[in-house]
């Protein structure tokens, strides 16, 4: 019989099958609905971006050519130390044979062929500097004429900074990119950059996974492409939604541009740290950060440096951690080996070497405050209409070596200042006010700004004090005895003195003067408490900076004479008060830098200048600039105080300067009131130093002993002339050179009198107008009834000359004084024949002595009575 089977039932086995395909049909539909809404989302933001990116580059170049500053050109003479080798650097670092359309040269042993090109500051002509043992023999012209002088192709100093941000960038092409440094950025950046499509999807999912485990974002996995797609357009922050957008970019810069193109904006893209308020942004720039040289002259250790710097700017700045440096340089190296880019020799060779890199300081490099000068006389002259961003050439009067001398004398000078505050501040448990600083140095025959410093720190503080205006103190001083030399060119009696010389005494008591007609009084003392030395000649009343002697002769003269004169020198605020023989009015250290040109340059006030050329991108002119120059003195008075002004820095208060190893022809003074200063200068260069408070206070406050400048101001001016002399173009320092009319005399301290053989011990030149010197000498002094009742009461002074008649005796001018480095305007050893001494007219007799007579008239010049302009 047949057996029947019973199965159980299919309906729920159905019923399951069907609950499978309907939950696979769910998964289907929400996988596909999550595709199309993952594609409308990731369509939407790319297109987004793609406008995004779009805009930024319709908005013009990704990076916009900024204006540069360049430096003045540097002149090479016959004579100077500097070699064909040196020379070829100077101008490969300028840019010459990298840029045939700058310029090229070609060295050959001791001589170098130097082209200009079509965008070069100068004209195209060329010439050959021949040279031999590190000296300049011979400059020639290619039409074969010998040249006197030939200046190369100015440097760049910097370039504008492009933004509020205060970035600072100097583009450079894919080309310019030397293979190691593009080695070594992939080998620890990104290194399958030029096989992948933007993204490293491996990496990424890594890190994505470490940073869930790790519960905060810490992994990088960012390629190439991705770190510039962020730099360009997003925020730094490591967020979830940023780095979406971050791939979505990255996909438009590798749909719209190649490899090299890409890698070559991340190479002036990057951040790579900071120099003093500045972001230092692409590799152009941080090769001359941080190594002081163009970007295709790095080497491989110098490339695997800043490659190994991207990841983390500061921690692995070399300035600040340069242990860390080299450790992530050597990692980069080791990176290298195992791309295969170079051999595990190299590395070692190149792991050997040091760190060497540029001075730290940012203004011994790139003169910011310089440039900050320069930015506001553009806006001012051609306004600020994106004056960033024309590539404009902005040639300067700038000399680098100079500004780097200026500002490591600064820095060394302000250290040792403050160790002085410091030891001065006692036990004081007052907080110490450290003081700032500025130097100005110009060519005190052109007015061209050489080097200037503005503060202690650019990175600390942006306040320019090269331009702050500050009381004077006695740097003012040598405009009143210039205006008491004026009234002397037309034989002026001064006050029943005579007419005004380095001899004419001056009343040094104290005494209460009164100015605006009658209605105010001002009872000034001099520096030293109680120093009151009664009557004084006139070249130590300056020598000793004596206030109260000046004031008496600023009254004599007039201040209202006075302060025309500093007006047309450049202080303007000067007015004609008993104060302002000493500088109580203000004036900033740039104004008395070219105020101080009146005296190195003949009586031509020279106005300071910066701007000498604004070119555009051929080299064509936009703009040039000339010097504003204007005669303020008689060659003559400025001669004679620059004579005062020699004897500051002999026996005086500029002694300071001296006492620093400054041996070099110079004259100077000090100058002490609530600030210190000092302002000197030698046959080629002129220097002011200013060191004072922020906030106005007294230096000396709080200090158990006055600080003076020639303390503080005195000893940064001699570092910064001795390390000025030690460079090519100021190491031939001459002594200055005396003007027709006047005479050069030895004179004893003792007796005032012309100094000989007799009273050899203590004597000083001094200048004076012809026919206005002693005519006796010490030694003569008992023969001199009238000379002995002038040194006995101080009274009587030298004949005045007529305006209309012959002068008073006049004896034949003796030789300026020889002046080397290492004694200027010092009297010759007592014990050695005196050359200098001037010949003696013949004898008066006893009537002539006293009551005057026998002059022979025929032989006296007869002065000029052309009065300065300001009079």
């Amino acid at each position: 019989m047949p057996v029947k089977l019973k199965y159980g039932s299919t309906r729920g086995t159905t019923k399951s099958h069907d609950l499978r395909n309907r939950l696979l049909r769910g998964a289907l539909v929400a996988c596909l609905a999550g595709v199309i809404v993952f594609a409308a989302v990731f369509g939407y933001f790319y297109h987004h971006y793609q406008q995004v990116v779009d805009d930024r580059l319709a908005a013009g170049p990704i990076f916009a050519s900024v204006s540069q500053i360049y430096a003045a050109p540097r002149e090479v003479r016959p004579g100077q130390k500097l070699s064909a080798a040196a020379i070829a650097t100077d101008l490969r670092q300028a840019g010459y044979n990298g840029n045939p359309e700058l310029g090229t040269f070609q060295l050959n042993g001791d001589n170098i062929f130097i082209k200009p090109g079509a965008q070069s500051f100068h004209t195209t002509d060329g010439a050959t500097i021949n040279t031999s043992d590190g000296v300049v023999k011979s400059i020639t012209a290619e039409n074969g004429v010998a040249l006197s002088a030939y200046e190369l192709e100015p440097q760049l100093i910097t370039a504008l900074s492009e933004d509020k941000n205060r970035t600072k960038r100097r583009l450079v092409s894919f080309d310019e990119i030397p293979p190691h440094l593009v080695h070594a950025v992939l080998a620890i950046e990104d290194r399958d950059f030029f096989n992948h499509g933007g993204i490293n999807y491996l990496r990424t999912a890594k890190c994505a996974v470490m940073d869930i485990i790790a519960r905060h974002a810490s992994c990088g996995g960012s390629t190439l492409t991705q770190q510039l797609a962020r730099g360009f357009f997003l925020s730094p922050e490591k967020r979830v939604t940023r780095k979406l957008r971050e791939i979505i970019i990255s996909f438009q810069l590798e749909a719209r541009f190649n490899k090299k193109q890409i890698f070559e904006m991340y190479a002036n893209q990057i951040n790579l740290g900071q120099r003093g308020s500045f972001a230092i942004n692409g590799f152009g720039e941080a090769a001359q950060t941080y190594f002081g040289k163009d970007l295709r002259q790095l080497n491989l250790a110098e490339s695997a440096l800043l490659a190994g710097m991207i990841q983390r700017p500061n921690y692995f700045s070399p300035y600040k951690h340069p242990e860390r440096a080299m450790e992530r340089r050597n990692l980069v190296l080791d990176s290298m080996v195992e791309t295969g880019a170079i051999t595990a020799a190299e590395a070692s060779r190149a792991k050997a070497e040091p760190l060497r890199l540029a001075p730290p300081n940012v203004d011994a490099s790139e003169a910011p405050y310089f440039v900050d000068l320069v930015h506001d006389q553009l806006v001012q002259r051609i306004g600020d209409q994106g004056l960033a961003h024309q590539s404009l050439r902005i040639y300067t009067s700038l000399d680098p070596e100079l500004q780097r001398a200026a500002s490591e004398a600064v820095e060394i000078g302000m250290q040792n200042v403050d160790e002085m505050i410091r030891k001065l501040h006692g036990k004081s448990t007052a907080p110490i006010n450290y003081p700032q600083v500025s130097l100005i140095a110009l060519n005190p025959h052109t007015g061209q700004v050489l080097a200037l410093v503005g503060g202690r720190n650019y990175g600390v503080s942006q306040l320019n004090h090269a331009v702050a205006e500050r009381p004077t103190g006695s740097i003012f001083k040598p405009f009143v005895y210039a205006a008491a030399y004026n009234t002397s060119l037309n034989g002026t009696d001064l006050d029943g003195n005579g007419v005004f010389t380095a001899l004419t005494r001056l009343n040094d008591d104290p005494t209460t003067f009164t100015f605006d007609n009658g209605r105010q009084t001002y009872s000034p003392g001099n520096f030293e408490k109680g120093e009151y030395p009664g009557m004084v000649t006139a070249v130590q009343a300056i020598a000793h900076s004596l206030n109260i002697a000046t004031i008496n002769l600023a009254q004599m003269v007039g201040f209202e004479n006075v302060a025309a004169l500093a007006r047309s020198a450049g202080i303007t605020n000067a007015r004609a008060t008993p104060s302002v023989a000493i500088g109580t009015y203000n004036a900033t250290p740039l104004d008395m830098a070219g105020a101080y040109t009146v005296f190195a340059n003949n009586g031509v006030h020279l106005k300071p200048w910066m701007l000498a050329s604004v070119r555009n991108a051929n080299g064509d002119i936009v703009a040039d600039y000339a010097p504003e120059a204007k005669q303020v003195l008689d060659p003559r008075v400025a001669f004679l105080t620059q004579s005062l002004l020699e004897n500051v820095m002999t026996f005086g208060t500029g002694a300071a300067a001296r006492r620093h190893g400054f041996t070099a022809p110079a004259a100077g003074k000090t100058g002490t009131s609530h600030d210190v200063w000092f302002a000197g200068y030698s046959s080629n260069l002129l220097c002011v130093v200013w060191v004072g408070n922020d906030d106005y206070t007294d230096i000396s406050r709080g200090l158990t002993h006055p600080l003076q400048g020639a303390d503080a101001a005195a000893p940064i001016w001699a570092e910064f002339m001795n390390r000025a002399i030690k460079l090519p173009q100021y190491s031939d320092v001459k002594s200055f050179s005396p003007q027709e009319g006047v005479t050069s005399a030895r004179i004893d301290k003792t007796t005032d009198l012309l100094a000989d053989a007799t009273c050899p011990g203590n004597a000083f030149y001094a200048a004076f107008l012809d026919g206005t010197a002693p005519v006796n000498s010490c030694s003569q002094m008992s023969e001199s009834p009238q000379n002995f009742l002038q040194k006995l009461f101080g009274i009587g002074g030298h004949p005045a000359p007529q305006p209309n008649s012959p002068a008073a005796p006049a004896t034949t001018p003796p030789a300026t004084p020889p002046a080397s480095h290492n004694a200027p305007n010092t009297p010759p050893d007592g014990n050695a024949p005196d050359t200098t001494q001037p010949n003696q007219p013949k004898k008066k007799n006893f009537f002539q002595k006293i009551f005057g007579g026998g002059n022979d008239k025929n032989k006296q010049q007869q002065p000029t009575t052309t009065q300065p302009p300001q009079q």
